[in-house]
């Protein structure tokens, strides 16, 4: 097995780090699958995705020619940690490497004050995760979405979330293909919504649910609004545009995009 990868974009090597944050916040250990077209994050059912057009050079031999990947379990905080002094660096390299056990070696150039560089280096142990547990870290499957639509601000959304949570540990989402969402929570003495308007559908979306369903009919799921607000809190890739994909009383997906980085978070229904 092999891996390297470089990073000279400064844009894309702050989207990494801020990539890398948010997973550290998200879950104490994640598994990095590598392909020949992407690099993903997994944690249980999160994956946060980076592909060959975010790396300036990315090269990499999998297990077989049949099994074209590698996935490695590591601590989520030493790589964010790792990162922390990549800010203002001119190149940021990643290899998979043995140093009397598996590393992912991150290297960093920095630039100093005389103009000259120093390479800062963090070998960071991984475990190999064994060919017979990848289908334990396959992306879910999920059905097509009753109603798809575009998220508020986040920084908006976790607010309300953050005050809805001191009422409640279980939040209805719900929302419909005229762009209105709406978050509530329900209990024997209180019930609180909030209503959003004008959110927009994704078009494709919209035309695939518009043949089952009216644009007034909304389609909710029951969710633990914990599980939600560590999503929240923890987001930090500043997305240009984030969706919600509610499967009725099964599950609801969100998807956060920018530029080269995708987001994929998952939260199952509360039965």
């Amino acid at each position: 097995m092999k891996f390297r990868a470089k990073l000279v974009d400064a844009a894309c090597l702050n989207n990494f780090t801020r990539v890398s944050n948010m997973i550290a916040k998200l879950a104490k250990t994640c598994t990095l699958r590598i392909s020949p077209d992407k690099l993903n994050f997994i944690l249980s059912d999160k994956v946060a995705n980076g592909g060959e057009n975010f790396f300036s050079e990315f090269q990499m031999e999998g297990v077989s020619a049949e099994n074209n990947a590698i996935y490695l379990e590591l601590t989520s905080e030493n790589l964010s940690r790792a990162l922390k002094t990549a800010q203002n660096a001119r190149v940021l390299k990643i290899k998979l490497t043995n140093k009397h056990f598996p590393c992912l070696t991150v290297s960093i150039e920095l630039l100093s004050v005389s103009s000259s560089s120093r390479v800062v280096t963090h070998d960071i142990p991984v475990k190999v995760i064994p060919r017979k547990l990848w289908k334990d870290l396959q992306e879910p499957t999920v059905p097509d979405a009753d109603v798809s639509i575009y998220l508020p601000v986040l920084k908006t959304m976790k607010s309300i979330v953050e005050k809805m949570k001191n009422i409640s540990n279980h939040l209805i989402i719900e929302a419909n293909l005229n762009g209105e969402l709406n978050l509530k929570i329900e209990t024997e003495l209180v019930c609180v919504t909030t209503h959003f308007k004008d959110l927009g559908n994704p078009p494709l979306a919209s035309e695939n649910a518009s043949q089952d369903r009216s644009s007034e009919q909304m389609a909710e799921v029951h969710i633990d609004i914990r599980k939600l607000l560590q999503f929240l809190a923890g987001q930090q890739v500043n997305p240009t545009k984030a969706t919600c994909n509610i499967v009725k009383n099964k599950i609801v997906h969100f998807d956060l995009l920018h530029e080269d980085v995708s987001l994929q978070y998952f939260i199952p229904a509360l039965s």
